[in-house]
Order: structure tokens, then C-alpha cells, then sequence
């Protein structure tokens, strides 16, 4: 078996084989181009999002610190991903050694683990400004925000560490072809040659588990916020259902992925290809539309910070 060593009679898998997202080369083509130019702009994006809420005084809130934070997350998600996928087009074999593969996944997981409980401090943060105005400065203090935002870094990498160090103890053997474009966990588990029952449980009640939890406190976060804006004037509460509906985009689009692909047993299903597609390339990429498009504090620091640019080339 090619990709495999024998050691003591027993086949170690030294790489995977990625099967990408179609055989066909006219789908190849199509789909680098769409993810080239996804990854660009998400780069772009992103990276003009941070750069914005550092140079503008006005954003150092603890929004947009949370903000700021989640387009850092998203480049990296993507980063861990994309690059390798655009760079397989070219190549007919599409391999991935077994460490980058491990290594794939656990930033793979840190990342997407990491979002999900920064998404959930800022369903809190919204619910502290909207329903608590007069103590958000005294509960979302910057010593509050930046022990929320070690524990979340913390927790996501705790997550990572379980996940990976799970699936490093399985022994692999053939086949050695994932059905995908990227390394996971449900697709490179399936690979072992031993039972794997009991990791699957493991991985639904930790990814699963954490992703459906989240998904409920943010669902109820979010209902208690628009009960309480129906108290607000008018023009309050239609800042604040801009900026709700703007999360709850990112939140349905992204946690929908988590859910479906890790509160199920690891079976191969048509739909994951898809759903793995606006996961690591749309995602990232529609966070920094919807937030720059549906918010115009951002938009007006935008527009602030070009004039700056443009002003400084006229000179």
C-alpha cells in the first residue's frame, strides 16, 4: 500500500491521501478560482476590520474588541485550510503527511472552538449593553473583557488538545483516501483500523455537546434581548436589531456547521463537501461583510481611515 510502512507486521500510515472536492477538472478550476478569490477577500477583509478598530479611538469598546478578535479568528481559520486546498488544484496525488494532517486539525478545532465561545461572549456582551446599559462599563470592564478572552483562548485549546490527542492513538490502515478537501476528525477517524465506537461518542459529546450548548444560550440570549427592546425608542432599538441580526447570521451559518457535521456519528454524508465549503471559505468571509455593511460606526471608520490614506498619497 502506497502512503504506509510496515512495522512489526503492522501497516503505519506515514500521509493521507485528499480526495478534494471533485474528480472532475472543470469543477477543480471553478472551485479554485471561487476560493481564491473567497481567501483574498477574507484576508482583506478581515485584516482591514482589525487594522480599523486599532487606529480609531471610538471603536476601543468592548464590541469591537470582541470584534477584533473574531476577524484575527477567521483569517486564521481560513489560513489553515484554503492555502493547502488551492495548492492541491495543481497537483494530481493531493497528499498530506500524518503530522500536517494532525497539525491541520488541532488549528482546525482551536479556531472553530475558539470562535464558538467568542460568538457566546459576544451574545453576553450584547445582552449586558442592551438590557443592562447603566452597569455595561462596570460588568464589560477591560479587565473583564481580557480574562473573557484568555478563557476562551484557553478553552478552545483544551478542546483541540482532547480532539487531536484522540485521534493520534488510533492505528491507520487501509484505505488512506479522506473525502475531503481538508483534514477532520470524523473523516480521518473512519480511516483506523479498530473500532472507534467510543471515540465517536467522545467527539459528540465534546464538539457536539459544545456546539448545540452554545447554540441554545445564544438562541436565548438573543430572544431575551429583542423581548427587552420592544421597550426602547425607535431609533435604540433599530441599532440594536441591526447589530443582533448581524450576529445571529454569523452564528446560525457557523455553529450550523459544528452541529451538523459533530453531533452525528462519523458517516459520510453528501452534503458535508458543502456545508465543509461555507465552514472554511464563506464564513470567514461573510463575517466582515456583515459587520462592516450592517453597522455604521464601522462604516464611518472606514471611511475615516481611507480619507486618512487617500489624504496622505495627495501629499
Amino acid at each position: 500500500m502506497e502512503g504506509a510502512v510496515l512495522l512489526n507486521q503492522t501497516t503505519v500510515v506515514t500521509y493521507f491521501r485528499l480526495r478534494g472536492l471533485s474528480m472532475n477538472e472543470n469543477v477543480q478550476m471553478a472551485a479554485f478560482a471561487m476560493f481564491l478569490v473567497f481567501y483574498i477577500l477574507t484576508l482583506i477583509g478581515n485584516i482591514l476590520i482589525v487594522i480599523t478598530i486599532i487606529y480609531d479611538h471610538h471603536l476601543h469598546t468592548p464590541m469591537y474588541f470582541f470584534l477584533s478578535n473574531l476577524s484575527f479568528i477567521d483569517v486564521c481559520h481560513s489560513t489553515v485550510t484554503v492555502p493547502k486546498m488551492l495548492t492541491d488544484t495543481w497537483s494530481e496525488e493531493k497528499l498530506i503527511s500524518f503530522d500536517a494532517c494532525v497539525t491541520q486539525m488541532f488549528f482546525l478545532h482551536l479556531f472553530a472552538c475558539t470562535e464558538i465561545f467568542l460568538l457566546t461572549v459576544m451574545a453576553y456582551d450584547r445582552y449586558v449593553a442592551i438590557c443592562r446599559p447603566l452597569q455595561y462599563m462596570t460588568v464589560m470592564n477591560w479587565k473583564v473583557c481580557v480574562l473573557l478572552d484568555a478563557a476562551l483562548w484557553t478553552g478552545g485549546t483544551v478542546h483541540s488538545i482532547a480532539l487531536t490527542s484522540l485521534t493520534i492513538r488510533l492505528p491507520y490502515c487501509d484505505p488512506d483516501e479522506i473525502d475531503n478537501f481538508f483534514c477532520d476528525v470524523p473523516q480521518v477517524i473512519r480511516l483506523a483500523c479498530t473500532d472507534t465506537h467510543v471515540i465517536e461518542i467522545l467527539i459528540v459529546s465534546n464538539s457536539g455537546l459544545i456546539s448545540v450548548v452554545c447554540f441554545v444560550v445564544l438562541v436565548v440570549s438573543y430572544a431575551v434581548i429583542l423581548l427587552s427592546l420592544r421597550q426602547q425608542i425607535s431609533e435604540g432599538r433599530r441599532k440594536a436589531l441591526s447589530t443582533c441580526a448581524a450576529h445571529l447570521t454569523v452564528v446560525t451559518l457557523f455553529l450550523g456547521h459544528c452541529i451538523f457535521i459533530y453531533s452525528r456519528p462519523s458517516t459520510s454524508l453528501p452534503e458535508d463537501k458543502v456545508v465543509s465549503v461555507f465552514f472554511t471559505a464563506v464564513t470567514p468571509l461573510l463575517n466582515p461583510i456583515i459587520y462592516t455593511l450592517r453597522n455604521e460606526d464601522m462604516k464611518n471608520a472606514l471611511n475615516k481611515l481611507i480619507g486618512r490614506v487617500e489624504g496622505r498619497e495627495k501629499k
